[in-house]
């Protein structure tokens, strides 16, 4: 799977920067273009000449070729791979990642990537387990990069624990089935909702829920590396996207939802429906602010659309819907329920008595139900993870 492909191995300061060598070698025995860059820092762990005769190219290091102000194009390079994979990924290099500094070629080069991103965290357990590091890593993956998780054992430091970069091997075979699975919904459109819903009730207040649309953009992400066209129609969140495979629609109110999921639904092969629709809405919307007064104040309130339920009415027969499942009680019940009246043909369950499932979580524990009333289990993930798991089963329910 790997031949032929572009890939940019960007290499930082870390003991493990020595099994680059092998990384190298490996991607090019496997038929791959590589390009090195290095940071700075790298250069202390592993000189570029052993990289350049492996990779068979002059390993990038500056921005500048020459004194004649010849430049390294990170921008250039960021479009021209395929992959960009940073291993060892350090600490510090984690940490300019999150936050956009991009103080070396290396940086800049990410920061330009049209390509997926991969990183592998190689440092000491306590550098790995503390906090700053968790979070940078949390967010990296939420914007769509890719872990490859670090391995368990003897650290530089003398430790014992996590923070070992993977093994060269682990690497390959990690690119390879990523590379494979790009092409399983080649070809084929998918509608994914998420976030929440805002209702208005004055031009400052509405109704709305605790859905910060994680899920739904995680799902959206792990459709679009299986290689399928994903229209993300999207209620109110902080969160962006920037994946090519990815069409992002933004609205504000369960109404402006209906209206481009019905519009959008009839040409797609897949529906994912992970968004957290107001049920609810005022009937009677003020233009001016309410303003504030001892008296009680009443909110008439009807039924919003039930998307769900008309995609469901819609559904050809080779089309397939993905719904979702918030439950607090008799959750089985209540998700069967819901699968059968709404004609999905996966639900995904979830259950606010689940720590650190639900709304606001980086992670999630799913039940998933099929229509043939298969059920089955997760431990809690992180939503990455999540998102992959939910694609699978879609894969191997069409696939049955």
């Amino acid at each position: 799977m790997l031949k032929g492909k572009k890939i940019i191995l960007g290499i930082s300061g870390s003991i493990a920067a020595y099994k680059a060598a092998l990384l190298t070698r490996l991607l090019i025995k496997n038929e791959a273009e590589v390009q090195v860059v290095m940071t700075p820092s790298a250069l202390d762990f592993i000189t570029p000449l052993t990289l350049s005769t492996l990779s068979k190219k002059p390993v990038l290091t500056e921005f500048t070729k020459n004194k004649e102000g010849e430049w390294n194009n990170h921008v250039n390079l960021g479009i021209w791979a395929d992959a960009l994979v940073i291993a060892p990924a350090s600490a510090n290099t984690l940490a300019k990642m999150n936050h956009g500094i991009c103080d070396n070629l290396l940086l800049a080069a990410f920061l330009s990537a049209k390509c997926p991103v991969f990183f592998a965290p190689a440092m000491d357990l306590d550098m790995w387990q503390h906090d700053a590091t968790q979070e940078n890593v949390t967010m990296l993956r939420s914007r769509g990069s890719i872990m490859i998780k670090p391995g368990y054992g003897e650290l530089a430091s003398g430790l014992i624990g996590d923070g070992r970069m993977a093994e060269p091997e682990e690497i390959v075979n990690h690119l390879s089935l990523f590379f494979q699975r790009s092409t399983l919904l080649k070809g084929k459109s998918v509608l994914v909702t998420a976030g929440p819903t805002h209702e208005a009730i004055d031009p400052v207040r509405f109704i709305s829920n605790h859905s910060t649309g994680k899920m739904g953009y995680a799902i959206a992400g792990a459709l679009a590396n299986c290689g399928a066209d994903v229209q993300l129609v999207s209620g109110p969140t902080s969160l962006v996207v920037d994946h090519p495979n990815i069409t992002l629609q933004r609205v504000t109110s369960a109404e402006e939802m209906y209206k481009n999921c019905i519009s959008r639904f009839p040409t797609m092969d897949f529906a994912v429906l992970a968004a957290a629709v107001a049920d609810y809405k005022p009937n009677e919307v003020s233009n001016q602010k309410i303003k504030k007064s001892d008296a009680p104040l009443s909110i008439s309130l009807s039924r919003t659309p039930d998307i769900a339920l008309e995609l469901g009415k819609m559904k050809k027969a080779n089309q397939f819907i993905v719904g979702f499942a918030l439950e607090t009680e008799n959750e089985l019940k209540n998700a069967q329920k819901k699968l059968v009246d709404k004609n999905f043909d996966l639900i995904v369950l979830n259950s606010l008595n689940d720590s650190g499932a639900g709304f606001g979580h980086d992670t999630n524990k799913i039940t998933l139900l099929t229509k043939e009333n298969k059920t089955k289990n997760f431990s809690l993930k992180s939503k990455t993870d999540v998102a992959n798991d939910i694609v699978d089963a879609m894969l191997e329910e069409v696939h049955a």
